[in-house]
């Protein structure tokens, strides 16, 4: 094959992933400000300039676009869920785990909608995924605290519920945070804020965990 025929091969391919990449961020987009029920596929074409037919070589079904986009967020929340089970020193696993969710909540308000409102609606189309990849990440980070307290690193809790707040609090800041804006006086939540709140919630939880000298 010569040079020109591979390129020529490759630029269909490539095209594809571009227009695969604006689907699921359009879809994404419109998912998190109506819901599942409040979409449509023709309306995630029209926005994109593309036919129903286009948009259905992709996608056959707004069920499974709908699945692509939380499969993708997921998947980049849960790369950030080892930080505690593969971590050796508590206090730096801590610290990592603030900073990664809170950069994903900054960076990815949208998918964090889409999430939310899946959970909020009791997880209908995405239970098993939660039960099969997620609960033995939490049962990981969980066992990880309980070697932490028995080797007498931190004190001891319920890490279950450690892990919730961890989750919920640096959540919050996708979930609310125009309202956290509104409340500040200001359009969004810039860098600092973020960092901010980096800062306090990492030192919030480090010390309710810190065994007192």
């Amino acid at each position: 094959m010569t040079a020109v025929n591979a390129a020529t091969t490759r630029t269909p391919r490539a095209t594809t992933l571009r227009k695969q990449e604006a689907i699921l961020t359009e879809a994404e987009r419109q998912f998190a400000r109506f819901g599942f029920e409040g979409v449509s596929l023709d309306s995630i074409a029209a926005a994109l300039d593309l036919s129903r037919q286009n948009l259905l070589y992709h996608w056959p079904s707004k069920e499974e676009l709908y699945m692509a986009v939380l499969n993708s967020v997921m998947g980049e929340w849960m790369a950030s869920m080892t930080a505690i089970a593969d971590a050796v020193e508590p206090q730096a696993a801590i610290q990592t785990y603030v900073a990664v969710k809170l950069r994903f909540s900054r960076e990815r308000p949208s998918g964090n909608a889409v999430f939310t409102r899946e959970i909020m609606a009791g997880a209908p189309r995405y239970r098993e995924v939660l039960l099969s990849q997620v609960m033995p990440l939490l049962h990981a980070d969980v066992a990880r605290f309980e070697r932490w307290a028995e080797q007498g690193l931190i004190r001891r809790m319920d890490f279950t519920h450690l892990m919730f707040l961890l989750w919920s609090a640096t959540q919050a800041y996708a979930d609310l945070g125009p309202q956290y804006s509104l409340y500040m006086g200001k359009p969004e939540l810039d860098e600092e804020d973020f960092e901010r709140a980096r800062l306090l919630l990492t030192e919030v939880i480090w010390r309710s965990l810190e065994i007192p000298k």
